[in-house]
């Protein structure tokens, strides 16, 4: 692209940690053509250790979605039909 590796390594290390201090503050992230990353809180429930069959309370806790734009899941699509693959 015109750069030494470097520097794009660089660049790209900088831009995924403006991505991880957004996302820790709880805003939304969205990359055009990519799709968007954002935070959602899970309420504390009530689950099962599968070895156990003991009931556990699940804390709550912040989770990271990430939602493909829809230019993103038409590339995969084609790309996928493109090469035979299901």
């Amino acid at each position: 692209m015109g750069f030494p590796r470097s520097e794009a390594a660089e660049v790209v290390e900088a831009v995924l940690e403006v991505l991880k201090e957004t996302l820790c503050q709880g805003e939304k992230v969205q990359i055009v053509g990519l799709g968007s990353f954002q935070t959602r809180k899970k309420h504390e429930r009530m689950g099962r250790n599968p070895k156990t069959g003991e009931e556990i309370t699940i804390p709550s806790r912040r989770v990271l979605t990430f939602k493909a734009s829809r230019i993103l899941k038409e590339l995969v699509n084609n790309r996928q039909h493109d090469h035979g693959q299901s």
